[in-house]
This record gives structure tokens, C-alpha cells and sequence, in this order.
């Protein structure tokens, strides 16, 4: 799995694309539709038309990587289109990667440390 640092940004691209696109489509995508820097480290998440498969696009500071998941039986729960990505959280990156319904999980507010 991917597990990004907290402080990675992490972008749904809300908006159907061509799937077939790889590394530089991808890319090319997310500079001109989004005027994102696709070299900055965010991760940039695209779906298929089916929602059974999702994309994952990040700059690991040596290359661009390029990741696919496809789940059997299930399908990925995206929001409905904008203009623009949606932002997500780590937390709800790691649910959306597990095929959870990512819309329902909250993040929770750091605990303080508790001395007895």
C-alpha cells in the first residue's frame, strides 16, 4: 500500500479521463486541466468509467510513479464532477485504497498525551 507522509497533498481528480493514459498523459493532465505541478510529490488519484479501478500518480523526488488498483467486485466510491481535484486527507486516502467508502471516514483530532 501507499502511505504517504501527512504532509503529502492528495488529490481526487473528480472528472472522467482517458484511462488508457500513462505516465506523461497523466501528467500532462493534471498540469493543463489543473495548473498542478505534477513534480511537487502530491498524489494525483484518477478512476476508471467503470469506478472499478483507480490510477495513482506521484513524483517519488527520482521519477514519476505510476500505480493501479482494481477491485474485484467492488466498486470505488468517487464524488460526483467538478472542475477541479478534491482534496483528501491520508486518512481517507487509505480508505479510498482499500475500497472503503472514503466519504464516511473522519479524521481524528490528535490526542494529547496523557501522564500519570
Amino acid at each position: 500500500m501507499i502511505t504517504p507522509a501527512s504532509n503529502f497533498r492528495i488529490y481526487l481528480v473528480s472528472r472522467l479521463g482517458d484511462f488508457r493514459k500513462g505516465l506523461d498523459g497523466l501528467a500532462a493532465c493534471v498540469a493543463n486541466n489543473f495548473q498542478l505541478d505534477p513534480y511537487s510529490g502530491a498524489i494525483y488519484v484518477f478512476r476508471s468509467r467503470r469506478a472499478d479501478r483507480v490510477k495513482i500518480l506521484v513524483w517519488d523526488g527520482s521519477g514519476l510513479v505510476l500505480v493501479m488498483k482494481r477491485l474485484q467486485g467492488k466498486r470505488f466510491t468517487w464524488p460526483k464532477p467538478r472542475t477541479g481535484p478534491v482534496t483528501l486527507t491520508k486518512v481517507q486516502f487509505d480508505a479510498l485504497f482499500d475500497g472503503i467508502d472514503w466519504t464516511k471516514v473522519a479524521s481524528l483530532p490528535r490526542c494529547k498525551p496523557m501522564f500519570l
